[in-house]
Parts: C-alpha cells; sequence; structure tokens
C-alpha cells in the first residue's frame, strides 16, 4: 500500500517534466523570439488603431458636412473601435489556436 507521499512526489515530478517539456520546445522553435512577440502585439495594436481613426476621420467630415443632431465623429469613432476590438480579437484568437495545435 502507497501512501500519500508517493501521489505527491508522482504529481511533482509530472508537473517538473511538463515544464521541462516545454521549455525545450520554446527553445526549437527560433521563429518565435521576443521580437515576434513585439511583432504581434505590434500587429493587434494596429489593428484597433486603424479602423478607429479611420472611423474618427470619416465621421469628422460627415459632421462638417452635415449639419446634424447626432455626432458623426462619435459614432464612428465607437464603431471603429468596436470593429478594431473584434479584429485584434481574431488575431489574438488565430495565434492561441495555433500554438494549441502545436502542443
Amino acid at each position: 500500500m502507497t501512501d500519500g507521499r508517493d501521489d505527491g512526489r508522482h504529481e511533482f515530478s509530472r508537473r517538473i517534466g511538463a515544464k521541462e517539456t516545454r521549455k525545450v520546445r520554446a527553445r526549437g522553435e527560433k521563429d518565435r523570439s521576443l521580437w515576434f512577440g513585439l511583432g504581434v502585439m505590434g500587429t493587434v495594436g494596429w489593428s484597433v488603431t486603424i479602423p478607429t481613426l479611420v472611423g474618427a476621420l470619416l465621421g469628422r467630415l460627415l459632421d462638417a458636412r452635415y449639419a446634424d443632431t447626432v455626432s458623426w465623429t462619435l459614432t464612428l469613432l465607437f464603431a471603429g473601435l468596436v470593429i478594431g476590438c473584434l479584429n485584434a480579437y481574431h488575431w489574438v484568437r488565430r495565434e492561441s489556436d495555433r500554438i494549441h495545435r502545436r502542443h
């Protein structure tokens, strides 16, 4: 019969083995460097920024052309922000799925 310490040792060994396996995989993936991570963050940032700015500029043009009770600048800025966030979610989700498929 085994005592509780054997189960604890087995769990500890399993966790250490899993960590070491992740480290070995990370070392083998040369294209997944710090620069790659920064590039992905930049891509996600620009995927939010560009639609937001386009929405604000388009709204500004509509506000200048039409005198309306609706602020097109704020409306399209918000719409651009929502579109940008959905776009960023898509990028992050796709990269996350790629990582999970690899492991």
